[in-house]
């Protein structure tokens, strides 16, 4: 096999394993992987806004605000509004959602970071060089992302996206 061929077969991989992680999640909990990104914030957290929920899980605040419009409906979260503002809304974990969580398999991005931290500075360093290089060579640099590993739905619009580059 030549160098190239191993090289999309090492993305490939990455795909795969993106995607057998996420139907994984979804088989066990019936949740995409950015829901329970943010399920797994509010645990220890216990109250926060919308707006810190989406600063911390770099994802914007309308997907944000989806998210637990839709862990709300499973009864997972609860929204309340502040004390002394009641312009104010916070997002707290519901037992049922704590109960979710611990059933939950690891996150591919969690098991990613526990490794990769293990890594050597300079490998470190190397790793994320060839990565943003490789998303140079498909033109994806435009591209918004979150250090999220989820494939999501084929045709979900994507957001930012000024143009598309051949083949996507």
């Amino acid at each position: 096999m030549d160098i190239g061929n191993a090289a999309l077969v090492a993305l490939r991989r990455i795909i795969r394993a993106t995607d057998f992680s996420a139907r994984h999640l979804a088989r066990e909990t019936e949740l995409t992987t950015s829901q329970l990104l943010v399920l797994q914030l509010l645990d220890p957290s216990q109250d926060l806004k919308i707006g810190d929920i989406a600063k911390q899980v770099n994802l914007n605040q309308a997907t944000v605000t989806t998210i637990v419009d839709r862990l709300e409906e499973r009864h997972l979260v609860k929204r309340h509004t502040g004390k002394q503002d009641r312009r104010q809304v916070f997002v707290r974990v519901t037992p049922k959602g704590r109960d979710v969580l611990e059933q939950a398999p690891k996150l591919l991005q969690a098991v990613f970071l526990e490794n990769f931290s293990k890594l050597l500075d300079w490998e470190q360093t190397y790793i994320v060089s060839a990565l943003e290089r490789v998303a140079s060579l498909l033109n994806a640099t435009f591209l918004d992302a979150s250090p999220v590993l989820d494939i999501g739905a084929v045709d979900r619009k994507t957001e930012n996206m000024t143009a598309r580059p051949p083949g996507l």
